[in-house]
């Protein structure tokens, strides 16, 4: 009978331990990946905060395009109201588009690229853009990690009792594949 008893605690014990680094485990994952996102939000801000102090220095040089600075300070407003992670990708993603037609005429004008403000703009765009990239990137690297360890079998299992739910992967908004025209 003693032996028996000891059986059963040392399984009883087993499942607790497995249980318990299971769970702990996922709180981790959920921890990183909410880390990761408000790492993706950093660089937001620095994209909200930085680009608009550029842009203002480079608006001497390229006055003739005065909607497309109007443009990218209404997506920032956008970005400053939005208040959940959808409708701040939303908002990035117009910004983004914004600045995307700002390159555009950049591109068109080859004598602006010559000035030192217009060059240190595009750097910073491009600097910023890279940022927030990687950013994303690993955002949905630790969403893969996650959703697959709470698919796979024995995790399933405590992630189903405990409430941990498939998180959603950050993706592009739809169009956002298609370069800007600009017509000039």
């Amino acid at each position: 009978m003693s032996k028996l008893l000891t059986g059963v605690i040392i399984v009883v014990a087993v499942i607790a331990m497995f249980f318990f680094s299971t769970y702990n485990s996922l709180v981790s994952q959920k921890t990183a990946i909410d880390g990761q996102w408000a790492q993706v939000e950093t660089q937001y801000q620095r994209r909200y905060d930085l680009i608009p102090n550029l842009v203002s220095s480079t608006q001497g040089f390229l006055t003739q395009e005065k909607t497309i600075f109007e443009g990218i300070a209404k997506a920032r407003q956008g970005y400053a109201g939005a208040k959940t992670p959808d409708e701040k990708v939303s908002a990035a993603s117009n910004l983004e588009s914004a600045l995307g037609r700002l390159l555009v005429i950049v591109e068109n004008y080859p004598n602006l690229k010559s000035n030192e403000t217009v060059a240190r703009l595009m750097d910073e765009l491009s600097g910023t853009e890279n940022r927030i990239s990687m950013e994303r990137k690993r955002y949905n690297e630790l969403i893969q990690s996650y959703n697959l360890n709470i698919k796979t079998i024995p995790t399933n299992f405590v992630a189903g009792m405990m409430g941990f739910g498939e998180k959603p992967y950050f993706t592009a908004v739809s169009g956002s594949e298609v370069a800007p025209k600009v017509e000039l």
